[in-house]
């Protein structure tokens, strides 16, 4: 492949071969100086062993070919030079920040390190829960005061009844409008805390076991809360959070990273 204007200059490939063990010029394309470690460099990019001495020549030629084919486009008037110039530079300076933050991540961030932080904050993966079993008389926001006050009142029906001896489960399934728990004498199964609603757990939170909680509204409606089993502390095992605190981890690692980097280097305005 020729080019008119441009001049490739290449040494000898047995020369070229032994060479590599220096930095001396393999090659010159245009007025570019082809360094041995530049061409390492491509061959450790490109994967390709460097022991096979006559594919390595011939991966020689088809690069500087190539380096000549780039030049002579730039050289002509077809393209933008400084616009391709920006794009490079862009992706230059994309590719450096993903490859540095890749390794430097990789280093930081460990199993070891993962672990650590798990047993350092043990109680943030602790989740609490209780068993309760629930009758809920459901209103809605565009009801009137009337409809609201009935709702209550059948709320404090089936609560007296439970306070004057009737099975919470047998009232549930009576008076509960949620359908799927009532079915179960009411029973939720076990809630995490603050998972429904920030009042309901408040309240079945406070009770004892087998304990009845006075009437009370939250968004849904009125509800009674019977709490089965008193609160129980569940500990997520590690390698259910693992992934979790792996990406938080690196968060905070290449923000403090990024911080650290972009003060090191000065940056001046000019008007």
């Amino acid at each position: 492949m020729k080019f008119t204007g441009i001049l490739i200059t290449s040494l000898a490939a047995t020369i070229m071969l032994s060479a590599c063990s220096n930095d001396s010029n393999l090659a010159t394309v245009g007025n570019k100086k082809i360094s041995a470690s530049e061409f390492d460099a491509y061959m450790k990019f490109k994967r390709i062993p460097t022991k096979d001495e006559k594919r390595k020549a011939a991966v020689l030629d088809q690069y500087l070919e190539r380096e000549a084919l780039a030049e002579a486009i730039l050289n002509g008037d077809v393209l933008d030079a400084k616009l391709i110039e920006a794009e490079l530079n862009e992706f230059r300076k994309e590719m450096l920040i993903s490859r540095y933050f890749e390794k430097y991540l990789k280093e930081q961030v460990t199993d070891e390190s993962t672990k650590i932080f798990y047993a350092a904050n043990a109680k943030d993966y602790e989740i609490k829960k209780v068993q309760v079993a629930h009758i809920l008389v459901r209103t809605r926001p565009d009801m009137d005061e009337a409809e609201r006050k009935s709702k209550l009142t059948t709320l404090q029906e089936a609560y007296s009844k439970i306070k004057s001896g009737k099975e919470f489960a047998e009232i549930a399934s009576t008076y509960s409008e949620d359908k799927i728990s009532a079915k179960k004498g009411g029973d939720l199964g076990w809630l995490k805390e603050g998972a429904i609603d920030a009042k309901f757990s408040e309240v079945a939170f406070a009770l004892k076991a087998g304990e009845v909680s006075d009437p009370f509204e939250t968004p849904f409606g009125f509800h009674v809360v019977k709490l089965i089993s008193e609160p129980k502390v569940i500990k997520r095992p590690f390698d259910a959070v693992k992934g979790n605190i792996r990406y938080q981890l690196r968060n905070m690692a290449k923000a403090a990273e990024l911080k650290r980097l972009t003060a090191s280097v000065k940056i001046s305005k000019n008007d």
